[in-house]
């Protein structure tokens, strides 16, 4: 045999193991299949039927990943928790048209695959896809040598949801007087982390000596499913917003009709402790609300009547609350006051 003969295992690429890789993910996905007559993961693609229950089906699609988030699961040697980030990221979205997420598939890259921090990703994966009540019906993984530096990689998501065209939450629905809920979120969900990790860098904290950022940074983004989609079957809600990137500001913007405006009290919102941690390192309250959630992940645009009813929908540490209201006015978005962050 010519040991110098040029193989695609010599030049980075591992076949068998991404085949081990495979194997173990059609039988782990199995917990998260709903679809019993086609076996998905392994295919060129992925069959599905559209259930029938829906008479008029629209389909909602969503992609993203979970950004430098991914950085410090690298830096604490911990993956089980990033997955379901990932699903989060997708289905959170997917629900904001009142759609209910039906499937997801993931796409990871890697320098070198790793089978136990890919085991990890994936567990993660279908954890996440069970609480969203979701299929993981297939993905991609990408052993890509010279393009990742050792140790690191990406991974990002894509779902797929379903909403009869009648239930599809639209601007139109928001009226002036409905209030603005903020539905707690459980962290910095996975947005914000380049400014954290750029906080961390230049006060020079060694977080995996740090109990309360080792606690913090790493947990997972709540997935509102279940709640979202009891709202709306049950006629409860308006319109809601997902406060990913930009904000409060920028993501309410994005669901708010023509001449309606969300007058948004700031010191209504309960900031959680790694908010006020942040603050505390020097950034401006204008910087934290156009990068962070500052402690509302998500929100809700309701009749004033419906209230009492919404809270019963929620665990008690997400019980949505008040921070403003809907208003005329030429401006999508407006905030009065100050967020208290002692």
């Amino acid at each position: 045999m010519n040991k110098n003969k040029l193989t695609y295992e010599k030049s980075g690429v591992n076949i068998k193991t991404a085949d081990k890789f495979v194997k173990f993910i059609s039988l782990i996905s199995k917990k998260t299949k709903q679809n019993r007559n086609f076996d998905n993961i392994g295919s060129f693609g992925s069959v599905n039927k559209i259930p029938n229950k829906i008479k008029s089906p629209y389909i909602v699609t969503s992609s993203d990943g979970v950004g430098t988030k991914i950085e410090i699961a690298n830096l604490l040697n911990k993956f089980d928790t990033i997955g379901i980030d990932l699903v989060a990221m997708n289905v959170n979205d997917i629900i904001v048209q009142g759609a209910k997420p039906i499937l997801f598939l993931d796409y990871i890259s890697v320098n070198k695959l790793n089978l136990r921090k890919l085991k990890l990703i994936i567990k993660g994966i279908v954890k996440g896809c069970k609480i969203a009540g979701c299929e993981l019906a297939g993905g991609e993984t990408a052993e890509m040598p010279e393009t990742y530096s050792k140790g690191k990689f990406d991974i990002a998501g894509f779902s797929v949801g379903l909403v009869d065209k009648n239930e599809i939450l639209k601007k139109k629905n928001i009226k002036k007087n409905n209030l603005i809920l903020a539905v707690p979120s459980s962290g910095l969900h996975s947005n914000g982390f380049s400014l954290v990790r750029k906080i961390i860098k230049i006060k020079k904290i060694k977080i995996k000596n740090n109990k309360f950022l080792k606690s913090e940074l790493l947990k997972t983004t709540k997935i509102y499913v279940k709640e979202i989609l009891n709202l709306i079957k049950f006629n409860l809600i308006n319109s809601c917003a997902n406060i990913t990137g930009g904000g409060l500001e920028e993501n309410i913007k994005r669901v708010m009709p023509k001449g309606l405006c969300a007058n948004i009290f700031l010191n209504e919102i309960k900031v959680l402790k790694i908010f006020k941690w942040i603050k505390n390192q020097g950034i401006e309250d204008k910087e934290m609300l156009k990068t962070f959630n500052c402690g509302v992940g998500f929100c809700l645009i309701v009749h004033n009547k419906d209230l009492n009813k919404i809270n019963k929908f929620f665990h008690k540490n997400f019980k949505p609350y008040v921070i403003g209201k809907i208003i005329s006015n030429k401006n999508k978005i407006k905030f009065n006051g100050k967020i208290n962050w002692k």
